[in-house]
């Protein structure tokens, strides 16, 4: 099996998501990642999915993905040909004798303080797992309080758009 990220153009309306996901699970395929949000037409959304699964079951996936009404368009990403990125907020502890070196790390990994407390940072950081698990391992010992990260985005690179009409279907 293999990691493959798929960007499903659907419309944006209630259920959608849930058929999609109903679909991977039937057949017993984890969603690895998701994230889904409106386009630039709003009554568009784009679901970015990354699966773990053989090419012949992605293709046949991908064919009753392609059969569902609300679905505009499906599209695999190559990772070589996508901006593919995560985002994680994670709660440091912080407290006044480990500050300065906590915001040394994440000035180092060009992240970004986003909430102080008395003892404790929120940062926020974005770009692809190894950065973000480097930077995870580095602020470890400093004490992680909380994290939360999204799904994997990706969208192609160049000048096509998969949500330009002209290019639909």
């Amino acid at each position: 099996m293999s990691k493959h990220t798929l960007s499903v153009l659907v419309e944006n309306k209630p259920g959608v998501l849930t058929r999609i996901a109903a679909l991977f699970s039937r057949r017993g395929y984890n969603i690895e990642a998701l994230a889904v949000g409106e386009t630039e037409h709003p009554e568009i959304s784009r679901m970015t999915i990354r699966v773990d699964v053989d090419v012949l079951p992605l293709e046949q996936v991908t064919k009753q993905l392609n059969k569902l009404v609300e679905v505009l368009k499906v599209v695999e990403l190559q990772a070589d040909q996508a901006v593919e990125r995560h985002i994680i907020l994670v709660k440091v502890r912080a407290d006044a004798a480990h500050r300065g070196q906590v915001m040394e790390v994440v000035e180092m990994f060009r992240a970004k303080v986003v909430d102080v407390g008395p003892d404790t940072l929120v940062v926020e950081a974005t770009g692809n797992v190894l950065k973000l698990e480097a930077l995870l391992r580095t602020l470890e010992p400093f004490g992680v309080k909380e994290l939360v990260q999204s799904g994997l985005v990706a969208i192609g690179r160049g000048s096509r758009s998969i949500t330009d009409r002209s290019n639909r279907g």
